[in-house]
């Protein structure tokens, strides 16, 4: 574990319990849908935690933050409160959304968390806009968008790096490439597999870290992030990482094997935290048993507070759908 910040216990024990709140979290997410009582589909981020902790934690509250339907690890890390997305997946008002959104459309105007996104690449050209509006409005934000490496292959994903290069826009691309854009490995999709590499079409800096690390991670963002904030224009992540689960909960897996999943969980990002603090004595046994204890109470809390929650009146259902409504609403 290297990079150019400060790795103090603390910080590091923060690191440790941000991805260990969203494996937890996604588990009873796991039985909740098993039960029924989330519906529609449901993307997990098992594997890919650090990549979100990582980069959020380069971050700061005036920065906006762009993400795709595998989000619940970028809400969660962003700030947004575990009750309140789990409230909105459970399709409850007290969700952050009011339970119109559920698990691919979470959103929070506070945080500047904007989605959330079902349109594999959709968020490019809205965080393209974002950083527009913030370069004039707010100078010094960054927006951070994350995307797969199927958002590779499309239209907006190089109609946006080139205006985000062309007129210097503050945004960080984050590219999490987990190999697989549903089931189609991307060396059946893409020539050139190293994603990062097609920044340089567009004069863009741009480097590949470890996705499976998030130290390493971090230390890559606030690189980034002096870039963006100094004026210089964007720049480029690609993480490599890996989905311990299948695509949705609707996928068989049938284009890989149990034995390259295996291999990979090898690399698990908080396995790996915690193995390496434990030997470099950055972490007691009782620690992280504590730090345990703390996340399966948050989530036990969370579950019981959406459970409780209420679901939308029928007389509500056209409110936010009308623009007259919107406009009332606003007034």
């Amino acid at each position: 574990m290297t990079g150019k910040i400060h790795l103090g216990r603390t910080h590091l024990h923060g690191i440790y319990q941000q991805m260990l709140r969203i494996r937890r979290l996604e588990a009873k997410c796991v039985e909740l849908y098993q039960a029924q009582k989330i519906r529609g589909f449901l993307h997990l981020y098992d594997g890919e935690e650090s990549i979100a902790v990582g980069v959020m934690a380069a971050l700061e509250p005036r920065d906006a933050v762009v993400a795709t339907y595998r989000e619940h690890g970028h809400a969660l890390a962003r700030g947004v409160p575990m009750d309140s997305l789990l409230a909105e997946m459970l399709g409850k008002v007290q969700g952050c959304c009011r339970g119109r959104g559920g698990s691919m459309h979470l959103f929070d105007g506070k945080r500047r968390f904007f989605g959330g996104n079902a349109i594999v690449g959709g968020g490019l050209p809205l965080a393209g806009g974002i950083a527009m509006a913030d370069q004039r409005l707010r100078p010094g934000t960054v927006t951070a968008c994350f995307f797969g490496e199927g958002a590779a292959g499309e239209g907006v994903f190089h109609e946006t790096l080139n205006i985000a290069q062309l007129w210097r826009l503050p945004v960080l691309f984050v590219c999490e490439n987990n190999l697989y854009a549903m089931g189609v490995p991307v060396q059946d999709s893409e020539v050139e597999t190293d994603i990062w590499r097609k920044a340089s079409a567009y004069h863009m800096p741009a480097e590949q870290v470890d996705g499976m690390d998030a130290i390493q991670i971090q230390a890559a963002a606030e690189r980034a992030v002096a870039h963006i904030r100094s004026g210089a224009g964007p720049y480029f992540l690609e993480a490599r990482t890996y989905r311990f689960r299948a695509h949705s909960m609707f996928d068989t897996q049938a284009y890989r094997t149990r034995d390259e999943v295996e291999t990979w969980k090898r690399l698990d990002p908080i396995e790996r935290l915690r193995a390496w603090m434990l030997a470099n004595h950055q972490i007691t046994s009782d620690e992280v048993q504590a730090i345990d204890a703390d996340v399966t109470g948050e989530v036990e809390a969370a579950l019981a507070f959406a459970e409780a929650g209420t679901p939308e009146p029928v007389e509500d259902l056209e409110r936010f759908a009308l623009m007259d409504n919107v406009a009332q609403e606003l007034t």
